[in-house]
């Protein structure tokens, strides 16, 4: 397993849909997944520390296991088949291991909120991961120099081409 963090969660300027944008702990990869935009601003309030009037569907899931005396120990991105990826919540309930299938963004979602580490597993991260690519971009009157696109990758993939031509439109610089 690879643990990442969240890069950025980020919007389409062409339409509304979201991505999560995960990036390798210890490497320079990012794994980007389209998710939904409830699920895309459940995971911003949380990482932005707003309040909210009431809990939201990730927080009502985290009082509910910690009042089970359960406990999230991570979460993988276990699976990508068919260009849906899986996920799973590994659970500790009274010394017991469970895991729990979830979609990516909602078990993102809840690791946000208990501060558990997110893994994906090395297969998944090999076959859809990308890798920042220098690029010389021309000077701007800002004098603004280089910056990183995403960039190579495998041809062969080509139903995950749509999804790699938005991500190349990001700027994913901090």
């Amino acid at each position: 397993m690879i643990e990442v963090t969240i890069d950025s969660v980020r919007v389409s300027l062409m339409s509304q849909h979201r991505i999560v944008v995960l990036r390798e702990e210890n490497g320079e990869r990012y794994l980007p997944i389209w998710i939904g935009p409830f699920e895309a601003d459940a995971i911003t309030i949380q990482l932005q520390g707003i309040e909210v009037a009431r809990p939201m569907t990730h927080d009502l899931l985290k009082q509910l296991i910690e009042t089970l005396d359960g406990e999230v120990t991570h979460v993988i991105i276990s699976d990508l088949q068919n260009d849906t990826f899986y996920a799973k919540i590994v659970l500790n309930i009274n010394g017991d291991t469970l895991e729990v299938d979830s979609r990516p963004s909602d078990a993102v979602a809840l690791a946000v909120r208990v501060d558990a580490p997110i893994y994906v597993d090395e297969d998944v991260m090999d076959r859809a991961a990308m890798e920042p690519e220098e690029e010389l971009s021309l000077a701007d009157s800002e004098g603004r120099g280089r910056r990183e696109s995403v960039g190579d990758y495998d041809e062969d993939e080509e139903d995950l081409d749509v999804f790699r031509d938005f991500i190349e439109g990001l700027d994913i610089d901090n």
